[in-house]
């Protein structure tokens, strides 16, 4: 698990984040990025982003990755939307076994 997020690399630039949502384990999935993890999963978890994290109750985060620029995490994001369910399962359970909420450890 990851214990905190940076949102400066060490040369100054802005990190950028790919993230899934769940509403529960082996739920309904979202694929997002954001350039702001805390904030982004904050709006998710208040119900201030409309859609479908909302219409789903899907703001559980239950993985991510950190990436230096947001074109590759743009890239990734679009890459993984066209997995299939199964892999973006083992994805998450190979950094999240038990689909804990990973937003508490990202607050540190």
């Amino acid at each position: 698990m990851h214990a905190m997020v940076l949102q400066w690399t060490n040369n100054g630039m802005k990190q950028s984040y790919v993230y899934i949502c769940a509403n529960k384990r082996n739920g309904t999935l979202y694929i997002g990025v954001t350039s702001n993890l805390i904030k982004r999963i904050y709006e998710h978890k208040q119900g201030f982003v409309e859609g479908f994290t909302k219409r789903y109750d899907a703001h559980m985060l239950v993985w991510y990755e950190v990436y230096s620029s947001i074109d590759d995490a743009i890239t990734r994001e679009k890459n993984l939307k066209n997995w299939h369910r199964k892999w973006k399962i083992a994805l998450i359970e190979e950094m999240n076994p038990e689909w804990e909420d990973l937003y508490p450890t990202i607050l540190t």
